[in-house]
């Protein structure tokens, strides 16, 4: 074999290879089974060749294709290559969805078919709007209210209204450096404020401490008469008020009683009365005494005088007569035997 044909077969080989390469950089494999299938879609922002066809989460082929279509509004037709392992058919949807990053799948949702493809057919086509076309949709009204705020801002803040907000600025400069300097005059009586808190927060720690003292001493209290024999101090309390209970009826009944003692001591007037006589007869008595008093007394100085006798009528309030015999002997102790002499008419 010439020089020549090892070049020329070398050149034919080396260009398949590229080929082969160029196309399984792409995605494609020329040496393949695969099946081709075709989808429209109207917009495929986000999707490229060699993106995944997936299927229950798995990858079973891949975009070999992209078309647009002038002739059906522009459409976009994408040749997907499947594995031939992969059975579809009239029920079989395309589903175009993307992620968080802006790249796009397509996703395949079998059914129940009716009729099974070989290959070359066109798959029912469906596109789910992305979070990015749905913050798009949200975001473009917001960004234009936010657009036209900040040209009112702008027009707002003119000449004069920039001028009355620096000078808004200087007051409130100014006025923060007149509280500095309020600050710096007062402060000793700030000084004197905080120390009277902290002698203030002391005391109210120690007056903290005698709060506890006291509740500990109200707790040993409690403590004490809950041990205390209240129990059986109350049954004896109560076992008193019912005999003084029973004591005070009892009074209450002789007091009642008309034939009682109690009830005629208070309501009978002949005691009265007796006492009334006997206070009379005590002060006549006592006048009689006064005026002779030989009657009821003698002195003997050298006594052995004759025995005297004394004789003292005394008048009852019922009208009895009663005379007291008094014999007095002369001795010299002076000393009074009374003898009594039994009532006149007895």
């Amino acid at each position: 074999m010439s020089k020549e044909i090892k070049v020329a077969l070398l050149g034919i080989v080396a260009i398949a290879i590229l080929i082969i390469g160029f196309n399984f950089l792409k995605g494609s494999n020329l040496l393949s089974s695969d099946r081709t299938y075709y989808a429209k879609y109207d917009n495929v922002d986000g999707l490229a060749v060699g993106n995944p066809v997936v299927l229950n989460g798995i990858k079973v082929g891949q975009v070999k294709q992209m078309e647009l279509l002038p002739s059906e509004h522009n459409r976009v037709k994408v040749s997907l290559e499947l594995a031939k392992d992969v059975v579809v058919g009239d029920s079989t949807t395309a589903s175009l969805s993307g992620s968080l990053l802006g790249s796009k799948t397509i996703t395949l949702f079998l059914g129940k078919n009716s009729k099974i493809y070989d290959g070359g057919e066109e798959l029912r086509s469906y596109t789910v709007a992305s979070i990015t076309d749905a913050f798009q949709a949200k975001a473009l009204p917001v960004l234009g209210t936010v657009d036209s705020t900040l040209i009112k801002v702008n027009s707002f803040l003119s000449k004069d209204a920039r001028l009355s907000l620096q000078q808004t600025l200087l007051n409130a400069q100014g006025s923060s450096e007149a509280f500095k300097n309020l600050l710096l005059m007062n402060q000793r009586n700030i000084n004197q404020i905080t120390t009277n808190m902290a002698r203030l927060t002391r005391d109210l720690a120690v007056t903290s401490q005698k709060f506890d003292r006291i509740a500990a001493n109200f707790g040993q209290l409690s403590d004490s008469l809950k041990q205390a024999p209240i129990g059986p101090t109350m049954r004896k309390l109560n076992a008193t008020m019912t005999e003084a209970q029973t004591a005070m009826t009892t009074l209450n009944e002789g007091l009642a009683n008309q034939q009682g003692s109690l009830n005629k001591l208070m309501n009978d007037d002949s005691l009265y009365n007796n006492l009334n006589a006997t206070a009379a007869s005590t002060n006549s008595l006592l006048t009689d005494f006064q005026a002779n008093p030989k009657r009821y007394v003698h002195f003997s100085v050298f006594g052995g005088g004759k025995d005297k006798v004394k004789k003292e009528v005394t008048k009852k309030p019922n009208g009895e007569v009663e005379v007291d015999t008094k014999r007095v002997k002369s001795t010299s102790s002076n000393l009074v035997e009374p003898a009594t002499t039994p009532p006149a008419g007895q």
